[in-house]
């Protein structure tokens, strides 16, 4: 076989890391962003974050290309038509300056709830109590072995036997007698209802920590203890024949048992807080919907004009590892703005074809996919489904996700189109007001529907009820 030397042209597309980085940061939520950008600013001396305003320092050649203004247009033809950008608006263009917006009074800035005690936990609050009875040292730690069970509600979900097996490697000779005479001491301690082994115990527990003139507390005991099941089935008919009591007198019992709580232990659930930075705010202004970029979620990046300095009198000696740096911090400054651009381009977007929604709410919320919205700011469907996951607008209606304003349609008697999300709201407003002696079923749901020129079959209402998280008709009866 002979060798030869042969030249070949041919085309390929190639990500640059500049072009990786921006997509990077496309798909980060506000959080995520702050959280890299701090990866940044440790590992590049000549990045820096910055609150100074931009009037501070003196402006440097632009990071970027021209963007479209801030108040996006109303049409993608008027925004090639207005070159301004984001960033004369905001200060991404100076190379010195800030890329965020102006400085505000730090005493505007101070939250003192942080400075707030932390609640108590469940488990610290019924220790709290153990620590003042007068048990005996030996029960009050059998007491809190039995605290240090419980579930985050309350429960005891541990069966005593389990419970003495695992209390003998910690205390010698622990005797069921014991757990079953620490358990009750639990029970007696606030909130009431804790200790309890099932939700029947639980509202038991409340029930008989009334006092004993409490109207109808006698029934409502019986009720929870053997006929809780039949209550859950909403069988009102059966419950005044087991309880023997008239319609009247089951309905006052029934109010009784709601005035208990199930979940003694949740008042202490601290949870995992999670807190939405919206990426942009709608606001109505000269009777136009307009997004406008939230400046308290734009980090505030500026290129370190000490370390620029030293570079630019130092560009022949060694300089060549700052160079780079300085040419990274650029690239990041300019991909921060253009994620910024970018998600207010997508998000005017979005608000003018769903001004409806705005007006009128979630009835009026029209069908939109990520293809229309790609065609009118001229992205890539990939690229606007990254723009709208975990970035959200606050709104005079509240804070939403963009991707809320994207949804499937079901065609009407006319010929038109209606959003599952109308269809949602409509579902909730015909359960809201539906008369709760004779809930409405997904059948008749559906009919009301057709009645208005929406044709939805009986399972998609039930699909839209069961992601409303409202119960079936025969679990919303009511007396």
């Amino acid at each position: 076989m002979k060798h030869s030397l042969q030249l070949k042209l041919s085309q390929h597309l190639t990500l640059t890391p500049q072009l990786q980085q921006s997509i990077r940061l496309l798909q980060l939520s506000t959080v995520e962003l702050n959280q890299e950008l701090e990866r940044y600013l440790a590992e590049n001396p000549l990045l820096e974050r910055s609150d100074i305003a931009s009037g501070d320092e003196s402006p440097a050649a632009p990071a970027t290309d021209a963007e479209p203004r801030a108040e996006a247009p109303a049409s993608s033809e008027e925004a090639r038509e207005e070159p301004a950008s984001l960033a004369e608006d905001h200060g991404f263009g100076d190379e010195h300056a800030p890329t965020g917006g102006s400085r505000r009074d730090d005493d505007e800035r101070d939250d003192f709830t942080q400075f707030a005690a932390a609640e108590p936990t469940l488990h610290e609050h019924l220790l709290q109590q153990i620590l003042l009875t007068g048990l005996t040292p030996r029960d009050k730690r059998i007491a809190e072995f039995v605290v240090g069970h419980l579930d985050e509600d309350g429960y005891l979900k541990s069966d005593l036997e389990e419970l003495r097996e695992s209390a003998i490697a910690a205390m010698s000779d622990v005797e069921i007698e014991e757990l079953q005479i620490a358990l009750r001491h639990v029970q007696n301690l606030e909130p009431t209802g804790v200790g309890a082994r099932d939700a029947a115990e639980c509202l038991e527990l409340q029930l008989r920590a009334m006092p004993e003139d409490t109207p109808h507390r006698a029934a409502a005991i019986e009720l929870v203890t053997r006929h809780l099941d039949v209550l859950a089935a909403r069988d009102f008919t059966r419950l005044k024949r087991l309880l023997g009591v008239s319609e009247d007198e089951l309905r006052e019992v029934h109010a009784l048992v709601l005035t208990l709580d199930p979940k003694p232990g949740r008042a202490f659930d601290q949870g995992d807080v999670r807190y939405i930075v919206p990426d942009v705010v709608v606001r109505k202004l000269s009777g136009r919907w307009t997004a406008a970029p939230n400046r308290d979620a734009m980090p505030r990046l500026r290129i370190n004009k000490m370390y620029a300095d030293i570079l630019q009198a130092s560009r022949e000696n060694g300089g060549k590892h700052l160079s780079g740096q300085l040419q990274e911090a650029r690239w990041l400054i300019k991909n921060v703005q253009q994620r910024f651009d970018t998600i207010l381009r997508v998000t005017q977007a979005i608000v003018e074809r769903q001004k409806n929604f705005f007006e009128h709410g979630e009835v009026a919320m029209r069908p939109l996919v990520l293809r229309e919205i790609a065609d009118a700011v001229g992205l890539h469907e990939s690229t606007i489904s990254r723009v709208t996951t975990q970035k959200y607008m606050l709104t005079p209606r509240g804070i939403f996700e963009l991707k809320y304003f994207f949804g499937s349609h079901v065609s009407t008697d006319t010929g038109g189109a209606c959003s599952a999300t109308a269809i949602r709201a409509l579902i909730k407003q015909l359960v809201a007001a539906e008369d709760g002696r004779k809930p409405l079923s997904d059948h008749r749901i559906s009919d009301i529907l057709a009645q208005q020129g929406i044709q939805v079959a009986r399972r998609t209402v039930a699909k839209y009820r069961e992601a409303l998280h409202i119960q079936p008709a025969n679990l919303r009866k009511s007396m």
